[in-house]
């Protein structure tokens, strides 16, 4: 596996827009085709630009990963113990970056949480192989909410 070696930093106001887009492409590409339209209306809902702003300024943080000055991926942590959003560039997916982003994030979680013992996320059917492969190990069954197919999922830290 070759590695992508990219700049990951804090998503500044006004890059709502870029992220959003990123995050529904890689979905459309490699999520949607399972979804029916409940989720796919929820998930859309969810990577608004003005949703993703209000996220950001409460109990949410975002990390982006440039390479070449291109976004390739982001993260979203929702309090520190849950990712909320992982979407990796299918062009770079593979290559360590989605490694990079959980790394920084739990860098920055431990900072704000010294005691921090496990991060959560709900992975679709689809990211379940690729959490395994970051350390996550599932937690129950394969559950739908709002139209969203989602595997719970922990990493131990």
């Amino acid at each position: 596996m070759t590695r992508v070696d990219v700049t990951i930093r804090r998503m500044e106001p006004g890059e709502e827009v870029k992220v959003c887009a990123l995050a529904r492409a890689v979905f459309h590409e490699f999520v949607a085709p399972r979804y029916e339209r409940a989720g796919l209306d929820e998930f859309l809902r969810y990577v608004d630009p003005g949703s993703l702003a209000k996220r950001s300024s409460r109990d949410h943080f975002i990390l982006l990963a440039e390479h070449v000055g291109n976004l390739v991926g982001i993260i979203e942590m929702r309090c520190c113990r849950h990712i909320s959003l992982l979407f990796i560039a299918g062009e770079v997916q593979r290559q360590g970056v989605a490694t990079q982003l959980l790394h920084a994030a739990i860098e920055i979680c431990r900072s704000n949480a010294p005691n921090l013992s496990e991060i959560s996320v709900h992975a679709s059917p689809n990211a379940v192989a690729a959490y395994a492969r970051l350390g996550f190990q599932a937690e129950g069954a394969e559950q739908l909410e709002h139209g969203i197919q989602y595997i719970p999922m922990k990493l131990r830290l």
